[in-house]
């Protein structure tokens, strides 16, 4: 399949802050060139430079001086005449005088054509600024358009831009202070459906504002489930009273996409393609933005927007989206996982004023973390530990490593220890149904697991207890658990947690919340291989059923279900964002043999989704029936395999 980047629903865009000169328009003028044409080599189709490039914003009182202003307008039609034939389309700041008044204004600029003007709204006249000394606002204009060169250009603040073609992309602008205000001008760009917001602005730098800017930029393309691109104005500018640093982003819903380096006097560009179809199945989903009401008239104008071709996707990619990259955002984060999935537990045991909790630990990840869980909340309670009652539960695959580190963690955290070997009962279980043990098939795993979880059951009657789960949300993703076997609990903490998480939150545990013997036993429980050892092990004692070589790495599992589930994304590009996030550690087949896995089996297992016992949410991806997923259990697959096929 031979898809361009466009195709999957990216636009490249390009915010700068070119070198200037204060009221030299020629120099400027040759800036904005240059920069545009290095953003044509980087494949953007859509460039915005700061607030009042052409003239610079600190030309005060020389605003007032007419050859300023309409050497101003007659850059504007050179910069369009050279961008004939281009494939990319500006918007560039430039004051215009309209009817007596003047106006900061933004410029949409396409393929030779000013297709629109945008005057700004908000003009700060406080502390250090004087905008109303010099310019009026928009609300001041009393016509749609202005006539330059034998064309009426559409004029005003209610202007949205449609790229030809590419309907998701829907452009709104504004300027600077617009964006500061209780109730900016893009909140209702965004409402009206403008997609991509744009901000020409000329931002002075102070200790601090670097931060509060950034969050701004952020946090309003959050707001708006949009892209943000913010253009600010480099040092060129006057130095007389302010510093102006050229600190430009580009934002996607709330997350920082790109931006330029501050302080440089050289012309800073930075790139990033956001997200389109992204943004718009974003919309699709929340009720609440498609609740919101704005009742103002726009106009709509058309404009060329190139194509992307094929190539490498120009934004921060993750192999990891439930684990952060950076070492202290993934400790807090597991901090605020563990206290969610406490906090949740201790609610439960208060709720059903029980001091017992019966848990199966393996030695495995997944019962590791359910145990610290459940002996953090019965902690916080006041709860005597030795009410939690620990159960290793070894068969016919357990190895001596795994039920070593079980039957020591427990006794190191001081809950009350019980071992009981299924073996004799699995034996009677076979006899009783006619299958022959040495035939390894389903019917022999799951006849252990069902054995385990029906001791539990009976073991919290015994002691008026609950049954903690231990399955995390990547087993319940792949439908890999035993129907009413570990597929039931009494409550399961781990149900929001993924498998790529759960080895860091286990591994947080040894550092930040465990020490001494503990920490030792955490950590090689940690470097254990992930499996349900329900296969005799290998002759050397070690465990031969590894999960990951039956149904594919968790990494690639993840990485699926957060851009499947999360994002609603389509198999073909799930599979080109894995092809080139995973580019040194999978080969494109291996990638999409485990993609078809993953549908296969997700759709094929939602019946056990369906009827999970209760568990907490914890991040963004959920897969409980009564919150964030409702799906048929006989849902049809066809058409994510047939997209899969055309991959081939």
């Amino acid at each position: 399949m031979n898809l361009t980047l466009s195709d999957l629903g990216y636009c490249r865009i390009g915010v700068a802050a070119p070198e200037l000169r204060v009221a030299d328009i020629a120099f400027n003028c040759e800036q904005l060139r240059q920069v545009i044409a290095q953003a044509e080599a980087d494949h953007c189709t859509l460039l915005v430079f700061p607030e009042l490039c052409l003239t610079g914003y600190t030309c005060a009182d020389l605003f007032f001086q007419p050859l300023l202003i309409e050497q101003a307008r007659q850059a504007l039609w050179a910069l369009a005449d050279g961008l004939k034939g281009h494939p990319v389309a500006v918007v560039v700041g430039a004051p215009i005088a309209l009817d007596g008044r003047l106006f900061n204004c933004g410029v949409m600029i396409a393929d030779g054509r000013i297709l629109g003007i945008v005057p700004k709204t908000y003009l700060p006249n406080t502390q250090e600024f004087y905008e109303e000394r010099w310019f009026s606002s928009a609300r001041d204009l009393h016509v749609d358009s202005i006539e330059w060169r034998g064309e009426t250009i559409p004029f005003g603040a209610d202007l949205l831009f449609r790229a030809a073609g590419q309907p998701d992309c829907l452009v709104g602008i504004e300027i600077c202070e617009d964006a500061w205000v209780a109730s900016p001008p893009s909140g209702k760009m965004a409402v009206r459906g403008a997609t991509v917001l744009l901000n020409l602005s000329a931002s002075p730098e102070l200790l601090g504002k670097e931060t509060y800017r950034r969050e701004l930029v952020r946090a309003q393309s959050a707001r708006c489930l949009a892209a943000y691109a913010y253009a600010s104005a480099g040092p060129g500018e006057s130095s007389t009273d302010l510093v102006f640093s050229g600190h430009s982003l580009i934002a996607e819903n709330g997350a920082i996409l790109a931006e330029t380096e501050r302080f440089q006097f050289a012309s800073q560009l930075a790139v990033a393609d956001v997200d389109l179809q992204r943004l718009v199945n974003e919309r699709l989903k929340n009720n609440s933005f498609a609740a919101s009401e704005e009742g103002s008239a726009w106009r709509v104008i058309p404009f060329s927007l190139a194509a992307l071709p094929k190539g490498t996707v120009r934004r921060p990619l993750t192999a990891t989206p439930f684990v952060p990259t950076v070492t202290g955002e993934r400790s807090c984060r597991c901090r605020e996982i563990f206290a969610l999935q406490t906090t949740a537990l201790a609610k439960r045991l208060r709720h059903t004023g029980t001091a017992h909790a019966v848990i199966g630990i393996s030695g495995g990840l997944d019962s590791t973390l359910a145990l610290l869980v459940t002996v953090k909340a019965c902690d916080r309670l006041g709860l005597d530990r030795k009410g939690i009652v620990a159960v290793t539960m070894p068969g016919f695959g357990t190895t001596g490593r795994t039920r070593g580190n079980a039957e020591r963690l427990a006794e190191l955290l001081g809950v009350t220890l019980r071992v009981i070997s299924i073996d004799t009962a699995v034996r009677g279980h076979f006899a009783d149904i006619g299958h022959d043990e040495t035939r390894h098939d389903i019917t022999y795993e799951n006849a252990q697991a069902r054995e385990r979880t029906q001791i539990l059951m009976d073991l919290a009657n015994q002691v008026g207890g609950l049954v903690i789960g231990t399955g995390d949300l990547s087993e319940l993703a792949l439908g890999w658990c035993t129907y009413n076997a570990d597929h039931m609990s009494m409550y399961g903490v781990n149900a929001g947690v993924p498998k790529t998480l759960v080895r860091y939150l286990v591994a947080w545990c040894a550092e930040v919340e465990f020490t001494g013997e503990a920490t030792a036993v955490l950590n090689d429980i940690c470097a254990t291989p992930v499996s349900p050892e329900l296969l005799p092990p290998a002759e050397n004692g070690e465990i031969r059923q590894v999960t990951e070589d039956h149904v594919g790495p968790y990494l690639l599992h993840d990485f699926f279900l957060y851009h499947m589930v999360r994002l609603q994304f389509s198999p073909a590009k799930i599979y080109f964002l894995a092809c080139q996030v995973f580019a040194e550690q999978f080969a494109p087949a291996e990638i999409l043999r485990w993609l078809k896995v993953f549908y296969q089996r997700f759709f094929s297992q939602q019946f056990k989704r369906s009827c999970l016992p209760d568990g907490p949410k914890v991040g963004s991806v959920a897969l409980s029936p009564r919150g964030d997923w409702r799906m048929p259990s006989d849902a049809c697959v066809a058409i994510w395999q047939r997209d899969l096929e055309r991959l081939i």
